[in-house]
């Protein structure tokens, strides 16, 4: 399933139910692969890469903790500004019965 997201009047964005699970799940704070898969409830690492991660990245979402170092065993992945305003957007539309699922 898609949803439908404008950020603003002139951005239509389609997020995937992945996307939107993994912002969720990074909302309190950034967090690991291992982590995240996790609370997730994931095993299959690919899959959390190419269905939750990459998506969430490539729509500045979610950005690296350690951008010089992708690498790194201290990576993690936090919300960018843009995530944290769909988020918020989504609580709010929620609130006004205006958020479909």
């Amino acid at each position: 399933m898609r949803v439908t997201v404008f950020l603003s009047e002139k951005l239509d964005i389609q997020i995937t139910e992945q996307v939107k699970h993994l912002l969720i799940c990074l909302r309190e704070r950034p967090q690991s692969v291992k982590e995240a898969m996790k609370n997730l409830g994931l095993n299959h690492r690919p899959t959390f890469i190419y269905d939750y991660l990459k998506p969430a990245m490539s729509l500045g979402f979610a950005e690296m903790t350690e951008p010089d170092s992708p690498n790194s065993p201290k990576q993690k992945y936090r919300l960018t500004g843009k995530g944290k305003a769909f988020l918020s957007l989504k609580n709010e539309d929620i609130n006004h019965g205006r958020f479909e699922q």
